[in-house]
């Protein structure tokens, strides 16, 4: 049972149209109950535009207010996204007018084989309230106070339970995306995670000695941060083992900069606002391992490591020029402090291999989940994530499965295919340096700007030995969410943990 905190209302089964439960009815398909099939004609018959606007009127029938909010006309090319939005904009309509307990009739369809359950996550998508509004005026920690959902299947329980669990997983995601720089500071998602996340197995690094000495690439985005304390960064590593043996293994890493500035090569135009949301990618592997805790798999082992640090601008800042070492020995000159996203995350990954490796973990199956670059934005637009496998995870045929699988639950990826040209960009340039982390210009000027960084990443953490014709192939796959977490200041969407639960759990 998925705990009240993590959901937006209380959420029940109808089983019949009654005013009695419920304050308003909403609708969004075009079969109507038999109740309201007069009333719909007569509107269309005065309004050309009842089918493609939303409706608000009173049922005299019914003797309830009705909201429509119809589905638009289907292309080859549409996708069960739009049951979602239809559902979302009847709720937005039924919140606006006043309505506290509204009824939604969920459509099957003969298209979308998901559509019931993409449906409910739409309408539950427009309830949730930033955690900072709960927190601070209580009394708006609800939009509604119920809703009621008719679903006319035998399944609807066990879509209701489905669509609740992974809602759950949406709002932590939410929780850590929305919050604004201090309210989700590392140390605060760290009592975050851990009140939320309470079951886990955790290990928190956040000793400096250590992460300079473990997780160096880190600390060097760390160091300006680190000169406050409330904004310390630290990397947070979660784990579910499964009840059975496991016959495969998850290993995700999330980018979760709490704001980023820039750093030394700072943000500068304006372009600073809504780097709040530049920790989406942690945010997001957080909300996958609250669905794996609550779906309890038998046989799944996930390991998740959130690195939460602020890339803050300051006399102790990183610059460009500067030689590390990464955790895996490779050496890499700075080319520009704002690629911050593949420094923090990358030590942390260089670990997920090696956990992978000591351990022996069955299948193992490496993940980099993160809003890293504005050519994802413009290569694939918003709403979409990108997915870009190595080569033995490509082999597997995963991002086309995961491609496939996000389609038909409403959370699209594009999947882009690494080159020899992208691990070549990032070859050193001089003696003395084996890689270089990245060049001055933005990524949306750079050709390929989305793919090199996984280039980068592989290159740094020692993935490159376990290719396929090593002797330990090891999947890996890199996923932009620049695209798809959100359009700042919209609510974070939480994208993708729906299409990595279906695809993997």
């Amino acid at each position: 049972m998925v705990v009240e905190t993590l959901l937006p209302c209380s959420v029940k089964v109808a089983k019949l149209i009654q005013k009695s439960s419920c304050d308003v009815l909403c609708i969004i398909d075009r079969q109507v109950p038999p109740e309201l099939v007069e009333q719909f004609g007569e509107c269309r018959a005065f309004d050309k535009a009842f089918d493609s606007v939303v409706s608000c009127f009173k049922s005299q029938q019914l003797n309830l207010p009705v909201v429509y909010s119809p589905i638009q006309e289907l292309s080859d090319y549409h996708d069960v996204r739009t049951y979602q939005k239809a559902a979302a904009k009847s709720l937005e309509r039924a919140i606006k007018a006043g309505f506290k307990s509204p009824l939604l009739l969920v459509p099957a369809s003969k298209r979308f084989a998901n559509a019931e359950l993409c449906t409910v996550l739409g309408a539950l998508d427009q309830l949730y309230v930033p955690i900072q509004l709960r927190e601070d005026v209580p009394e708006q920690a609800k939009r509604i106070a119920q809703l009621s959902l008719l679903i006319e299947t035998p399944r609807a329980e066990d879509i209701i339970k489905e669509a609740l669990v992974l809602e759950s997983g949406r709002m932590v995601a939410r929780d850590i995306g929305v919050g604004d720089p201090e309210r989700m500071a590392p140390p605060r998602v760290e009592d975050y995670v851990n009140n939320v996340l309470s079951s886990l197995k955790k290990e928190v690094i956040s000793d400096l000695d250590v992460l300079q000495k473990d997780y160096p690439l880190f600390a060097a985005v760390n160091r300006a941060a680190n000169q406050v304390s409330r904004h310390r960064g630290r990397i947070i590593f979660l784990e579910y083992v499964p009840p059975k043996p496991a016959r495969k293994t998850l290993m995700l890493v999330g980018k979760g900069v709490t704001y980023d500035t820039g750093g030394a090569d700072i943000k500068a135009g304006g372009v600073m606002a809504g780097m709040s949301r530049d920790k989406c990618g942690a945010a997001a592997v957080a909300g996958f391992m609250q669905i794996v805790n609550e779906q309890k798999p038998a046989d799944v082992h996930v390991i998740a490591a959130l690195c939460m640090v602020r890339n803050s601008v300051g006399e102790e800042s990183y610059v460009s020029d500067e030689i590390h070492t990464s955790r895996a020995g490779v050496r890499i000159r700075v080319g520009n402090t704002d690629a911050e996203g593949r420094m923090c995350m990358a030590d942390a990954l260089c670990r997920m291999k090696e956990i992978a490796i000591e351990r022996q973990l069955p299948d193992p199956h490496l993940f980099t989940i993160a809003t890293l670059t504005g050519h994802a934005c413009i290569s694939a637009g918003d709403g979409y994530s990108i997915a870009i496998d190595n080569s033995v995870a490509q082999k597997a045929g995963h991002a086309r499965l995961l491609q496939e699988t996000g389609q038909s639950f409403g959370e699209p990826f594009e999947v882009s295919v690494l080159r020899p040209d992208d691990f070549d960009f990032n070859k050193g340039k001089v003696i003395g340096e084996d890689i270089v982390q990245a060049n001055n210009a933005p990524s949306t000027r750079t050709p390929r700007g989305h793919q090199i960084p996984a280039a980068f990443l592989i290159q740094v953490t020692g993935l490159d030995k376990h290719g396929l014709e090593s002797n330990l192939p090891i999947k890996y796959t890199h996923i932009d969410i620049a695209a798809s977490a959100c359009v700042f200041p919209e609510i974070p969407t939480a994208a993708p943990i729906v299409a990595l639960a279906k695809t993997h759990l």
